[in-house]
Parts: structure tokens; sequence; C-alpha cells
């Protein structure tokens, strides 16, 4: 009896270069958590380590529910590391932060899996697919837009004695409305650091809403696309296309004949006119 070959789950390439990025992204905040940070800062950089600790969890769930057998993910692709670089840690687990070094695997792994394509290949995956890539770029723009102004805003406020952006929460809430280009005013820098991040992610915000509504109108407003003629329906197109070649030809001639009858109402006009009685007076 033969063995089956083992079946991977395949993904798209949006989607590895979403999970590619993202995981880069999460070894930066692994290097920034080992920054001197105060407490506050600290707090919310574990916390949106956590956030992408779920999002590995939920590709780890995926990659295993659709591989058969699954061992040949969980064990052959090394998918035990992508587990084992998504536990959380709560803030309450900080010796799980030493597994996040495993995250490493899936780096690896997913940049072999774009590596071992055809660069033609992958830019005309780009061209056909654009409205996913740009999909996935935009939220994930907008995560690490989100992400790196409210670190840097609560680092620098916090140490300064009259701002009033004190706690994780006030920071993330000011770049949420900062970035939706909202600006309620209840919460805004006041050191020059705060205020340069501020700017910022005015301008991200602008580019990012932007591309929002433009990918929402493509999604609802989509161009038809013309049917293509079958082979019954090509005789009909045929003389279609000779009727439409004929239309010039039928113009002119059509023009003539108005021209023609014209004449005659004017030959005509003019010999009604030579048949008045000359004016008695």
């Amino acid at each position: 009896m033969t063995a089956q070959a083992p079946v991977l789950r395949q993904h798209g390439n949006s989607y590895n270069i979403f999970i590619l990025v993202l995981t880069v992204f999460s070894l930066a905040l692994m290097v920034v958590l080992l920054l001197p940070l105060d407490d506050d800062t600290r707090q919310l950089v574990n916390l949106y380590d956590n956030i992408i600790c779920v999002i590995f969890l939920f590709d780890f769930a995926m990659n295993l529910a659709g591989s058969r057998p699954r061992r040949a993910y969980f064990v052959g692709q090394r998918g035990w590391l992508d587990l084992l670089g998504s536990i959380p840690s709560f803030g309450f687990l900080p010796f799980t932060a030493l597994f996040r070094l495993a995250r490493l695997s899936r780096l690896g792994r997913i940049r072999r899996l774009l590596g071992g394509q055809n660069r033609k290949q992958l830019v005309d995956d780009v061209v056909k697919n654009r409205g996913q890539y740009a999909t996935f770029i935009t939220i994930l723009l907008a995560g690490m837009v989100l992400t790196v102004a409210s670190i840097l805003v609560l680092q620098e406020e916090s140490r300064s004695p009259g701002a009033n952006i004190q706690t994780g929460g006030e920071a993330l809430w000011w770049s949420i409305v900062t970035i939706t280009t909202v600006g309620y005013g209840d919460f805004y820098p006041v050191t020059f650091l705060g205020r340069l991040t501020a700017v910022f992610v005015m301008f991200s915000g602008i580019g990012i809403i932007g591309a929002l509504a433009s990918i929402l109108a493509s999604i609802l407003v989509a161009p038809g696309q013309p049917a293509e003629p079958t082979a019954a329906e090509g005789s009909g197109v045929a003389a279609a296309d000779t009727r439409r070649a004929a239309l010039p030809v039928a113009d002119a001639a059509a023009s003539n004949a108005i021209a023609e009858e014209l004449a005659g109402l004017r030959a005509e006009i003019a010999a009604l006119r030579a048949s008045l009685p000359a004016d008695p007076r």
C-alpha cells in the first residue's frame, strides 16, 4: 500500500507577507522590552505583544487544522515552535518571554515559502490580487502606526509633569482618535517628541483612511466584466460587427438624402415666390 504524501495548509502570498511583517514587528517589540521603560509603557508593549500572540495562535490553529496528517506540520514543519512563540504572557508569566525566540522558526519558514517562488510570478500575483495585498498592508500599517505612536507618546509624556497622557489606555485612545482624523482634544501631547509623533500619526491617518475608503469603494462598486461570446453567438456577433462597420456609410447616405430634400424645398419656395402677383403699391 502506497503511503499518502503529506498535505500542508497553503496560504496566499498576501497572507504570508502579512505574517512575515508581523513576525518581524513582534521581534522588534521584544527588543523594545529590553530597553529601560516606564512601568506603564512596559505594560502597553506587553499588551501589544499579547495581541500579536493571539493572531499567531490563530495562524497556528489554521495551519494545524489544514494539514494532513497534522504531525506533518507540527513536527515536520516545526509547528511546535510556532506554538511556543505564540503563548501569551498576560503579565503574570514573564518567563514565557523567552519563548518569543521561537518566532524565528516561523520567520524562516515564510521566507523560504516566498523565496522559493519566481520573482516574476510574485509580481504577477501582486498585480492580479492587488485588492488583497492592499487590504492586508493597510490593516498592518494602521496597527503598526497605532502601536509605535502610543508607545512613543506614553514613554515621553509620562515624564512630563504637565502632560495629560499618563496611562497606556489614554495613549491608545489618543492614537486611535488622531489616526482617524477625529481629534476630540481630550488628550493631546505637550512635549516636543510627542507633538512630532502626533504630526506623523496625522499624515499617516490621512493616507490610511484614504486607502481604506478606496478599498471599500472597490468592493462595493466592482466594475463589470464583459461576457465572452459563445460559439453559438459567433454568427450574431459577426453580424453585429458588420452593422457597426456599416454605420458611417449609412450616415453619409442619410446626410446626402437630407441635403437633396432641402435643395428641392428651396427650389419650390423660389417658384412659389415667382408666381405671386407683384405688390400694386
